[in-house]
C-alpha cells in the first residue's frame, strides 16, 4: 500500500514562506505523475502543482510564478516551495499520486497576520 506522508504546514505572514515535504512508503519514481492540491474550507480541492516522470511540471494560474514543485527522487520526497505567501493560500494541502489516485493525510497551511 502506497503511504503518502506530508510535513511543513503552519501559520505563515503574508509574503512569507514555507516549503511543504511529502515523503512516500513506496519507491516515488513509480507512483509518477505527483501533484500538490489543497483544500479551503468550503471550498473543492483544486490542483495547485503537478510534477511528470520526466520533470515536466505544471501549476495553476493562482500559484504561479510563486510556488515551485519539484522532486528528489533518492529521498523517495516531492517538495512544494511556497513563497509570496497569501490569505487566500490557507488550505489544507494534500499529495497526491497520481499512478495510484492516492492522496496523504494533508498538512495545514494557514496564512495570517
Amino acid at each position: 500500500q502506497v503511504l503518502l506522508v506530508e510535513s511543513g504546514g503552519g501559520l505563515a505572514q503574508p509574503g512569507g514562506s514555507l516549503r511543504l515535504s511529502c515523503v512516500s512508503s513506496f519507491f516515488i519514481a513509480a507512483l509518477y505523475p505527483m501533484g500538490w492540491y489543497r483544500q479551503a474550507p468550503g471550498k473543492q480541492r483544486e490542483l495547485v502543482a503537478h510534477i511528470t516522470s520526466s520533470g515536466t511540471t505544471n501549476y495553476a494560474d493562482s500559484v504561479k510564478g510563486r510556488f515551485t514543485i519539484s522532486r528528489d527522487d533518492a529521498r523517495n520526497t516531492v517538495y512544494l516551495q511556497m513563497n509570496s505567501l497569501k490569505s487566500e493560500d490557507t488550505a489544507v494541502y494534500y499529495c497526491h499520486s497520481g499512478r495510484y489516485n492516492t492522496f496523504g493525510q494533508g498538512t495545514q497551511v494557514t496564512v495570517s497576520s
